[in-house]
């Protein structure tokens, strides 16, 4: 397990010699982003001089909002306002990952990299008291054609039927995760400049993005607006990168995450 540990922070060394100090963040499938994470952040930024670049490695499925806003806050925060932030996606960043490659002044991306709709999931009680895990977007999107369908047609039992099984309480704290969602989004977009009310709506757009693990490559990344950095997988810094992701991700379990730096590595 050290020797492994060892390549890896070898490897993140070789990378620096030509490139910004890199911070590692790979989650497996079953392990959102969530407040935990602030520890391994906080470690891997400790010895990172204030201003100075960073570059943050970042795979995740998604996940908690406010733990999102909170992470890349503390990145942007250590490399300055003013300063020079990337994120280097490897292959996904969905959703909440999505939400923090916003903050960055570049993304990273090569062919096999994909960001994601902002599509927030949130954890509540069915109509038989089980957890499931719904989309926002998508429970709100089939409440307001209930609600339009109810509109049009109020004498259909049907569509009353149809239109009470709607939880009001769960349709106001969806709504409430909805905008908190499109605010995070449009206020990391205008500090870096960007059209921050047409992006955030593209990304949140359900009739554009059907799944919630929809793939937005770099060049439908780039045509939204976002500025992106395309790596050819050829390049032989991306072939580091993507060597680097490799290692960390088979050094994990799907509920597992990693938190690596030339300094620091910590499993949780």
């Amino acid at each position: 397990m050290n020797a492994a540990r060892y390549q890896r922070q070898v490897l993140i060394k070789d990378i620096e010699e030509n490139q910004p100090k890199l911070i590692c963040y790979v989650a497996g499938n079953k392990a959102p982003v969530d407040r935990i994470d602030t520890l391994g952040f906080v470690d891997m930024l400790h010895n990172i001089k204030q201003g100075e670049p960073i570059d943050l490695l970042l795979h995740t499925p998604g996940g908690d909002v406010d733990a999102a806003e909170k992470l890349i806050t503390l990145v942007r925060s250590a490399a300055g306002e003013d300063g020079q932030l990337r994120v280097i996606v490897p292959d996904y960043a969905k959703s909440a990952g999505t939400l923090m490659a916003l903050g960055a002044n570049t993304i990273v991306m090569s062919d096999c990299s994909e960001l994601g709709p902002i599509d927030p999931q949130v954890s509540s009680k069915d109509g038989n008291g089980a957890d499931m895990i719904y989309s926002v977007l998508t429970y709100l999107n089939a409440y307001d054609a209930a609600k339009g369908a109810l509109h049009d047609a109020p004498d259909d039992l049907g569509n009353r039927i149809t239109f009470e099984k709607f939880d009001p309480t769960i349709v106001r704290k969806f709504q409430s995760v909805r905008d908190r969602a499109r605010s995070f989004a449009e206020n990391l977009l205008k500090r870096r400049g960007k059209n921050f009310s047409k992006i955030a709506s593209e990304l949140m757009d359900i009739n554009k993005y059907q799944s919630h693990g929809q793939m937005i490559g770099w060049e439908a990344a780039s045509e939204i607006g976002l500025t992106v950095e395309y790596m050819p997988s050829t390049d032989p810094t991306w072939r580091k990168y993507w060597a680097l992701y490799c290692h960390l991700r088979l050094a994990i379990e799907s509920e597992q995450r990693i938190f690596e730096s030339h300094y620091v590595s910590l499993l949780l």
